[in-house]
């Protein structure tokens, strides 16, 4: 609990909410609109690590610009986008479940879980989602349809 306690005023005061849509994007190279700071979500299930993917391997899916690493990882986002596509729209899971705020992520803090990826905001807010993974999924789940509108 004292954890949790810390971790939340840790993102209430550092990790400020992020505006936008239903896709975190960022500028990566001059491209503006681009979804999970220009990484290959494709490689999270592929090579169990983030790859940064390149805009000559780019589509354009749910107003983002998502970058892959080459074009078989490009085909395979194309025929099944849902499949790859980080849940809450790539925010952090743990800010969607606890403090119900779109909160920026680190490409290292991830996990798939049940075939869904997860990204969160680092490392240490990670390891405290997976303490209680299934029930801040649960949580995340409820509040998504409202936190997705911010």
């Amino acid at each position: 609990m004292k954890k949790i306690l810390i971790l939340l005023f840790i993102l209430s005061s550092c990790a400020l909410p992020k505006k936008g849509g239903e896709i975190n994007t960022h500028k990566v190279a001059g491209i503006e609109n681009v979804a999970v700071k220009g990484y290959d979500v494709v490689a999270y299930f592929t090579e169990k690590k983030p790859v940064k993917g390149m805009s000559a391997y780019s589509y354009e899916w749910s107003d983002a610009l998502w970058f892959f690493k080459n074009q078989t990882n490009l085909n395979k986002f194309k025929a099944s986008p849902t499949k790859y596509a980080p849940q809450y729209g790539g925010y952090c899971a743990y800010g969607v479940s606890v403090p119900q705020q779109k909160i920026d992520i680190e490409a290292d803090a991830w996990h798939i879980h049940n075939g869904k990826l997860y990204l969160n905001y680092t490392p240490a807010t990670q390891n405290i989602w997976l303490e209680d993974k299934a029930g801040h999924i649960e949580a995340a789940d409820e509040h998504w349809p409202t936190v997705k509108n911010q």
